[in-house]
């Protein structure tokens, strides 16, 4: 099958990238608005951008041409906080998907505990094995629909005990969940570990001319 991608609505669209793009991690974002309330959201387009400093981008898009709650508080306060769900926290992460007037918290909603921010103001949830407060860095547009990449420098990491060896996350003990086409979602399944690629020294590598 051929589709021309000029032929498609942004619905359209959406349906076949989110389907394609697969598994896609979740973004389970706590933000506040003005009255201090908190939001919480999950967004699937999420990637880290940066090592040094350390660096998260998030695409936000908009609904029927306004700015999301959590793009608003994200403007506003100019931080927010990415909590990882794990299996354990699925159905709760989907319900907070739903949309609440501003006023309404979302981790109230769900029973959802929240510890205060060190670094910003922004609460985390207690429950979450990850969470990471951010401080905006910079937002860039993209496309048509008002859709917005936001880029944020992680200013603290908390990260449950049991699940780092070595400065390294044990992914199994995780159990971090993903979202794949529609309103499913996916874990892990099969890890499959294959030798690590060693680089060679550059000392080490034939010189290169023109």
């Amino acid at each position: 099958m051929r589709i021309s991608a000029s032929n498609l609505d942004p619905e359209q669209t959406y349906k076949l990238m989110s389907g394609i793009v697969v598994p896609r991690p979740i973004a389970w974002i706590s933000s506040l608005n003005a009255e201090g309330v908190v939001n919480l959201a999950p967004f699937s387009c999420y990637t880290f951008v940066s090592n040094t400093p350390p660096m998260i981008g998030v695409n936000i898009g908009r609904k029927a041409g306004q700015r999301k709650d959590t793009a608003n508080n994200i403007l506003e306060r100019r931080h927010f906080v990415v909590n990882i769900g794990d299996e354990t926290l699925l159905d709760a992460l989907h319900a907070s998907a739903e949309e609440h007037p501003p006023h309404v918290s979302e981790a109230d909603l769900l029973g959802l505990g929240v510890l205060p921010g060190e670094a910003i103001e922004t609460p985390r949830l207690a429950d979450a094995p990850i969470s990471l407060e951010c401080r905006l860095h910079s937002v860039t547009p993209f496309g048509d629909t008002g859709a917005e990449f936001y880029v944020a420098e992680v200013l603290l990491f908390h990260i449950r005990d049991a699940l780092i060896h070595a400065g390294k996350i044990d992914t199994r003990e995780l159990r971090p969940v993903c979202r794949i086409g529609g309103p499913n979602y996916a874990t892990l399944g099969a890890i499959v570990t294959k030798q690590a690629i060693r680089q060679t020294p550059k000392s080490l590598m034939p010189e290169h001319r023109e």
